[in-house]
């Protein structure tokens, strides 16, 4: 039986025009319409108040074993002397391989004028990544062999392998091209192989050595280049290596030795945080002539050197350089990967913003 209320409902309704129960049906399937797109996540694009934060930067993970494959291609060319023709199919291998990776490829031949073997025609290969892009770092190493191992006891008269003193940081290098070839970075890498470093004298002077850095600091592969920061590598392969900063205070006026040191400091720091200080020591030695050093003289690219220097032997080099112990005998891939680490993920981390 109806209630008192049910009645006068049915009367409320009764009492309705036909355009007000259009007006109500229509009011409740908009109602219904509304809260079913609310809860379709196909049909809704959720906005947010803040825009989140970027996301970290993927550091591919660099193959020692790779790096090492690629010193061991090198030296089986050879000595690596300027007008030699172990020198020549290197160079034809070296421009294919960095082709191979999809870089874009120049030659910056020159003749060196060394105090050494004399004239010999030389050339820097630089291999470029994203070359459109303006913000540009550059990443470096030479690719020749000295013409003797003038510090070897039994065939001082000779060339050497060069395995460590040109091989390594070249094959590192060569490992960083590939690894940028499979992981696109967001920044410009110039990869720069400078020829004819090895050919210098103790007669001659400091500007006997590094013709192609010296080159190429003077007469750049693009006009006006700028790039934020360098990197060179020069022996970074060999069992118990371990890398220092180099102090610069009074090589170079004050703003530029700490913009310079900045690069090292920061280096320094990442690999502290990848647990590499057993390579990488917070110490400090003194400055050497290396490629870095007339980069720094000639342009305003800060440039640091990982390089090999041991406080322990003589030379102040280890007792492999430039002898003929310098073979692949010397080279340790472990070291090649805790240095080819480190500087790939600071080229990628770096690719975020300046420094």
């Amino acid at each position: 039986m109806p209630t008192a209320l049910s009645a006068k409902l049915s009367k409320r309704i009764n009492t309705f025009t036909t355009h007000q129960m259009k007006q109500i049906f229509f009011s409740i399937f908009l109602l219904l319409l509304i809260v079913a797109c609310k809860n379709d996540p196909a049909t809704t694009t959720p906005v947010e108040d803040h825009p989140t934060s970027a996301a970290p930067v993927k550091v591919p993970v660099f193959s020692k074993d790779s790096a090492f494959h690629y010193v061991s291609q090198q030296v089986a060319f050879g000595p690596r002397v300027p007008g030699t023709d172990g020198h020549q199919a290197t160079r034809e291998w070296l421009v294919n391989t960095l082709k191979s990776t999809g870089a874009s490829v120049k030659e910056q031949t020159f003749k060196a004028k060394t105090s050494t073997i004399g004239e010999v025609r030389s050339a820097n290969i630089i291999a470029s990544f994203n070359p459109t892009y303006a913000r540009r770092v550059v990443l470096a190493a030479h690719w020749d062999t000295r013409y003797v191992a003038d510090e070897d006891i039994t065939n001082p008269d000779k060339p050497h392998d060069g395995a460590d003193d040109g091989g390594s940081g070249v094959g590192v290098l060569l490992e960083v091209a590939r690894l940028i070839q499979d992981n696109p970075i967001g920044i410009g890498v110039d990869i720069i192989l400078f020829d004819a470093e090895d050919q210098g004298s103790t007669s001659g002077g400091s500007e006997s050595w590094c013709l192609g850095s010296q080159y190429w600091s003077k007469n750049p592969h693009v006009n006006s280049y700028r790039a934020e920061y360098g990197i060179l590598l020069d022996m970074v392969g060999a069992k118990g290596a371990v890398f220092r900063k180099e102090q610069l205070t009074g090589v170079f006026f004050p703003a530029k030795v700490s913009n310079i040191q900045k690069v090292y400091n920061n280096v320094w720091a990442l690999a502290k945080g990848m647990n590499k200080s057993n390579y990488f020591v917070d110490m400090y030695t003194g400055p050497v002539t290396d490629d870095h050093f007339f980069v720094n003289l000639n342009t305003e690219i800060p440039m640091i050197d990982i390089i090999y220097k041991s406080i322990e032997h003589p030379n102040g080099f280890g007792a492999h350089w430039h002898t003929h112990d310098d073979n692949m005998n010397v080279i340790d891939p472990n070291t090649l990967g805790a240095v080819g680490q480190v500087v790939t993920a600071f080229i990628y981390n770096s690719s975020k913003a300046p420094l």
